[in-house]
């Protein structure tokens, strides 16, 4: 009851309603994903690419899955930027949502993609909704527990107004920093070949499961009410980064494998 309580007095005097914050990662993480992705695709499958956005980058096409929000006609795919799971489940354990999650959604348009029988028209619809998405399933709290909605309504401050957990994680901290999605994506650490290989192992599932690690750190990582400042902008924003760097070398795996 207390905890409630504290909730409640954090919602109403710290911040903003949480339907006035995003759900996403901001506009510089998802160009920052897309413009590391274009680094690690193949020249066949970047033809095509190209052929599809008609000329379009990876960057500017990646805020697309957003920007139809605003319409709802797309409705439909608003659940495929999120999967709803328990701190202590796997993928394969959590309730599905009926409607899609960002695993089903991220299938589907790969199977759209590679149906020969898709119109241009559709593939590059859903090529923009998959790069957006391979984006959102690697901010974790896009991997969050369903009565919280993924931290939305975890109410904290950072540096003194009022936000939310997913807001800092989706935007606040990048914002803090003050770079561009281009210095995002050129200050991405060198890798080998090796470290590559590994990054890109794996399915969509396990994928959900290895950022769903980092869910339940974050959500251990602060109180409700918080006054979030540099230190943890300090302690968590080299896994921004890297959750940045890792969506973008697995965006180009799953565009290779589909184009290539």
């Amino acid at each position: 009851m207390k905890l409630k309580i504290a909730v409640l007095l954090s919602f109403l005097f710290f911040s903003k309603p949480a339907t006035e914050e995003t759900f996403f990662w901001g506009q510089n993480g998802h160009r920052a994903t897309g413009k590391i992705a274009e680094k690690y695709l193949k020249r066949r499958a970047k033809k095509k690419i190209d052929k599809l956005l008609k000329g379009e980058s990876l960057a500017f096409v990646s805020t697309f899955a957003d920007e139809i929000k605003s319409d709802r006609k797309y409705s439909e795919f608003f659940p495929w930027h999120y999967v709803n799971m328990d701190l202590n489940q796997t993928y394969a354990e959590a309730e599905k949502n009926p409607k899609g999650d960002l695993v089903t959604g991220i299938k589907k348009c790969i199977a759209v993609l590679k149906d020969k029988k898709s119109s241009d028209k559709d593939r590059a619809f859903y090529l923009k909704l998959l790069i957006h998405f391979v984006g959102d399933l690697h901010q974790p709290m896009h991997i969050g527990q369903k009565e919280d909605k993924g931290g939305n309504t975890i109410q904290v401050q950072w540096f003194g107004k009022g936000t939310n957990l997913h807001a800092v994680w989706d935007t606040k901290m990048i914002e803090e920093w003050n770079m561009s999605y281009l210095e995002l994506a050129d200050n991405a650490k060198d890798l080998s070949k090796k470290q590559i290989k590994a990054i890109e192992k794996g399915t969509i599932e396990d994928w959900v499961n290895e950022v769903h690690v980092l869910t339940r750190e974050i959500y251990k990582s602060v109180k409700v009410g918080e006054n979030l400042r540099y230190r943890y902008s300090y302690d968590h924003f080299k896994t921004v980064r890297n959750q940045l760097q890792v969506g973008g070398i697995r965006l180009a795996k799953i565009l290779n494998d589909i184009f290539c």
